[in-house]
């Protein structure tokens, strides 16, 4: 660390020539050196030549040395520079004031040389080493940055591979996994908003909620196609089989979730595949869950599936108006929606058929939408 302070740039700024003499004579077979000879030199050659140490005069003409010192210590590129004052013995309210707006020491005058050279490569060697912190910390910090985005790409590329599998198998999942995702946001950051659910739906939470979408029907690859594709009214028993992806969804997310440490981004993709057919009254399924003991993720993916499944054509059914799904969601609060998570949808509905115009799958979806 000792070398790196030396030819380091000292300023010196007395309006005093003999001071500025004696110093330069005491530092100039170390130090790269500058002189000003009043305050706004001082400023004018901060600005030409950066400093790495001030030893600034406190008494002087037009702008002095406290007011420099509050100049410097208020710009976001000269904050960081230790600034040692030069004091008569008598100024002690002075040299207060000075350590008040940023002083890091102060030499008496007239002035000891020994004491001088002792304090200026004391506070360098300070400088110096906080700068190294800083710069290894900005390092360490853009490595950690760098290996975030590498882990979210290859969470984003997992995805999309699975929710891709899923779509070779369910001739629904296209645009509706698009669409849903829009949902899940508009809706989890209308809540937060109102002031509802705040602690858990951070804004990273929430991006994970629907980065996690697309996965919420993963189950359905355990489905037989005789049943996942039949364009008719399921019998009691293929309903049966068919509530079963949810089961299957939560269980090979499960399984990936172990062989990954620490918090998953998978746990919200398990909660929605798991839970988003429960019930606010207990009547959903696989597990009846009622009111509060749903997971919130799966209670907001609720309403978005419900909506996009009833404004969509299927295989066997119509799409149906905007209008009329809000009817029916409005009628499910307290029964198959949570409360005020439905009052919020009722005031934002518009912006969720925005996002279905935006994704309609063909012609008559759009027509209907407008209706």
């Amino acid at each position: 660390m000792l070398e790196m302070t030396e030819n380091a740039k000292v300023l010196i700024v007395d309006d005093t020539p003999q001071n500025i003499d004696i110093l330069v004579e005491s530092l100039g077979d170390k130090y790269s050196l500058i002189a000003a000879s009043g305050g706004q030199d001082a400023l004018d050659a901060v600005n030409e030549t950066m400093p790495d140490i001030i030893l600034l005069d406190i008494m002087m003409p037009e702008i002095n040395g406290l007011d420099v010192c509050r100049i410097l210590k208020q710009r976001e590129d000269t904050e960081g520079i230790p600034i040692i004052f030069l004091t008569a013995a008598e100024e002690i309210e002075m040299k207060t004031r000075g350590f008040e707006l940023g002083a890091v020491d102060y030499v008496t005058k007239p002035f000891d040389i020994r004491e001088v050279q002792a304090r200026v490569e004391t506070h360098l060697t300070n400088k110096f080493a906080r700068d190294f912190l800083k710069d290894q910390n900005r390092t360490l910090e853009g490595l950690v940055r760098a290996r975030t985005r590498q882990i979210e790409k290859t969470e984003d590329v997992t995805i999309r591979m699975a929710a891709s599998l899923a779509e070779t198998r369910d001739n629904e999942t296209g645009t509706h996994i698009l669409r849903t995702q829009k949902y899940l946001g508009i809706l989890a950051r209308a809540l937060v908003a109102r002031g509802l659910f705040c602690d858990e739906l951070t804004e990273k939470n929430i991006n994970t909620l629907i980065k996690s979408a697309p996965l919420h029907d993963i189950g359905k690859i355990g489905v037989p196609d005789s049943i996942l594709l039949k364009p008719g009214k399921l019998t009691d028993e293929e309903f049966a089989e068919m509530k079963k992806h949810t089961i299957y969804g939560n269980e090979s997310l499960h399984k990936a979730d172990q062989n990954i440490e620490g918090e998953s981004f998978l746990r919200y993709a398990r909660e929605i595949a798991y839970t988003h057919h429960e019930k606010w009254d207990g009547t959903g399924y696989p597990r009846n869950l009622k009111g509060e003991e749903i997971p919130l993720t799966g209670r907001i993916m609720a309403i978005a599936d419900v909506y996009d499944a009833l404004i969509c054509k299927r295989v066997y059914k119509s799409p149906m108006p905007h209008s009329k799904a809000v009817e029916i969601i409005k009628e499910g609060k307290g029964r198959h929606f949570d409360p005020s998570l439905t009052d919020c949808f009722l005031e934002i509905h518009e912006a969720f058929r925005d996002v279905a115009l935006s994704y309609a799958e063909n012609e008559e979806e759009r027509n209907i939408l407008g209706m």
